[in-house]
């Protein structure tokens, strides 16, 4: 049996802490990808529930925090931060910060982040075809 360092409900040991220390600075699933799958790759990049909507959004020209907050409204606020930062290190959207009083910040969708547009116009039309066929049920 292994033994471990005594430690209280207070502490833990050292290489711990700094596990997860290493841990809160990384995304969860970003480089998950054991068999080298696209699928997985493209779910890693824009998987989850809100990416897709943020994304969309920001193609439609609702480029600004409080707007997606308002076009989202049960996303919370530090989620859509995580997200919008989480896709811009991704290059699927870029910040712009105007030099004004008060400043202001602009998202656009970049040419790498266009791409993905036929993807999430599919997403829309399958949906709008399932909804008409559970409205007919």
């Amino acid at each position: 049996m292994l033994a471990l360092p005594a430690t209280n409900k207070f502490s833990c040991p050292a290489r711990l802490l700094h596990f997860y220390r290493l841990m809160a600075k990384t995304r969860k699933n970003k480089d998950f990808n054991p068999n080298n799958c696209p699928v997985t790759h493209c779910l890693n990049l824009i998987g989850g529930k809100w990416k897709i909507l943020i994304i969309y959004g920001i193609s439609k020209k609702v480029n600004r925090f409080s707007m997606l907050q308002k076009a989202i409204p049960t996303i919370s606020k530090q989620m859509l931060v995580n997200l919008l930062r989480e896709l811009e290190a991704d290059m699927i959207i870029e910040r712009t910060i105007f030099a004004e009083t008060p400043p202001r910040v602009e998202y656009s969708v970049t040419d790498y982040g266009m791409s993905l547009m036929p993807v999430i116009n599919t997403l829309q039309n399958w949906g709008i075809e399932d909804l008409k066929r559970i409205a007919a049920l």
